[in-house]
């Protein structure tokens, strides 16, 4: 009689097969539950409660398109979201983004919390406005948010997608004002972003840091591409710090801060400059094309407040030291007006090209809409002056420079005696004599100085 095999023998293939049959009807079940679940589920027949919410939160009107939920990971997708201005402001948007995607976390919705792991926003345009009294558009001071709201606690991670901000002030008449900043092709991540902390005037928190890029950049006039920094919010301030960007055909590295705290919002910002083409950056300044061109390297500090005005970085102020190589200043032609003042002319490589330089090296002061120098070394051709004085940026362009040139070359024994005649003086077998330049940028106006009476202009030693 043959021996039958052991019961385990015959139940353990029963059991995996068994096994496998409940993996299947599961793996069907689950990918049911993918598939038709999440078009059962309407969240946007919530919409009205969240639009209402956010305008709870914000004290502001609120527009929502469309609301959309899917799982893995759990994930509310918020189309066509705009926030609109307060009554004080402007009609128009706080904020538009075509897409928010908000990712949640399961285990604190297991525990009735809601709590935003990460946030996407997608072409978010951010227009931001001052007014004169203090508020920004952005902000709700009378914001009662009772306890038993839905509480906005910090995100993990919020990242921007191609977005632009613009900042402007209203003027005293609450009419809009110039965009004083903007930056557009923004790409950024934030990581524990404080929305509450942004929203709340009186905040002192961090509300946020990160890294961004920007494809453009501009304060004032003054433009900068491909940018990249560091980025970091906090009490009420903003800070770009690391930035590394392409400027009129150069680079600039240094640092961007706005402190939004105070009813005009104030600025520094600090750059280490190389390679700048200084013709396309006089350019972007009114009246600025073609006045002088060259490579430009140095570093500049600048600050100050922006005004609620037509003109609102007409306050700011700084100081830096700049060297400029192989250009020209047109209007100056400073070879040939200094020649006419000591009443000679061919003075070898002194004649040619008048309008040019090798070199020029200063130090600046911006302030009250001037921007003086207390040493400015020209290297021409043929001709080095060494000078000092200061030129008006609030619309005049007025001058009023003077300094000690001196031709580098020696001249025969009549040319130096007529020179001396007008009024210069020979050093080293070289011909030296002070000089000054009023009128306008547009129109500089050549005279004598006073020699060594005149005490603003320095003697050459070289």
């Amino acid at each position: 009689m043959p021996v039958a095999p052991p019961p385990a023998r015959i139940a353990m293939p029963v059991r995996r097969g068994t096994a496998l049959v409940v993996a299947g009807i599961a793996a069907i079940i689950l990918l049911a539950l993918i598939l038709v679940v999440p078009p059962l589920i309407n969240v946007d027949r919530y919409r009205p409660q969240v639009i209402s919410y956010l305008q709870e939160t914000t004290g502001k009107q609120v527009e929502v398109g469309r609301l959309a939920l899917t799982f893995f990971p759990l994930t509310i997708h918020i189309d066509h979201i705009g926030v609109k201005n307060p009554p004080i402001f402007p009609a128009g948007y706080v904020i538009q983004v075509a897409r928010i995607d908000a990712e949640l976390s399961v285990g604190a919705l297991l525990h009735r919390q809601v709590v935003i792991k990460s946030l996407v926003l997608q072409d978010p345009v951010l227009n931001l406005t001052s007014d004169p009294d203090g508020p920004w558009n952005f902000e709700n001071p009378q914001s009662k948010i009772s306890a038993n709201a839905l509480p906005l606690s910090p995100i993990s991670t919020v990242k921007i997608r191609r977005g632009l901000v613009v900042a402007s002030n209203l003027l005293p008449s609450d009419k809009a004002g110039p965009i004083f900043f903007e930056a557009h092709e923004i790409y950024c991540e934030l990581e524990q972003v404080n929305l509450a902390g942004i929203i709340n005037p009186s905040s002192s928190s961090i509300d946020g840091q990160g890294r961004l890029k920007a494809g453009l950049l501009r304060l004032g006039a003054v433009e900068a591409r491909n940018l990249d920094s560091r980025l970091r919010l906090e009490s009420r301030q903003v800070f770009f710090t690391d930035i590394k960007a392409e400027v009129y055909g150069g680079s600039a590295v240094g640092g961007l801060s706005f402190d939004l705290s105070q009813k005009n919002v104030s600025f520094k910002t600090n750059a280490r400059l190389s390679g700048i083409n200084l013709a396309q950056l006089l350019a972007a300044f009114p009246k600025g094309g073609g006045k002088m061109s060259g490579k430009m390297e140095g570093d500049m500090s600048l600050g100050g407040e922006i005004a609620h005005s037509l003109r609102p970085l007409a306050g700011i102020h700084g100081t830096g030291h700049l060297t400029v190589r192989n250009g020209q200043v047109p209007s100056l032609k400073l070879n040939a007006n200094l020649m006419k003042l000591a009443h000679f002319n061919d003075l070898g490589p002194a004649k040619n090209d008048p309008s040019s330089f090798n070199l020029i090296t200063t130090d600046l002061e911006l302030a009250d809409e001037r921007i003086s120098s207390r040493l400015i070394d020209i290297d021409g051709y043929g001709v080095d002056v060494d000078g000092s004085g200061s030129v008006s940026v609030s619309g005049s362009d007025e001058l009023n420079y003077r300094g000690l040139a001196e031709i580098t070359t020696k001249e025969s024994f009549f040319t130096n005696t007529v020179a001396r005649l007008s009024g210069a003086s020979l050093v080293d077998g070289k011909l030296q004599f002070p000089f000054r330049i009023g009128g306008t940028i547009d129109s500089p106006v050549f005279s004598k100085g006073k020699g060594d009476k005149d005490v603003d202009a320095p003697q050459i030693h070289r």
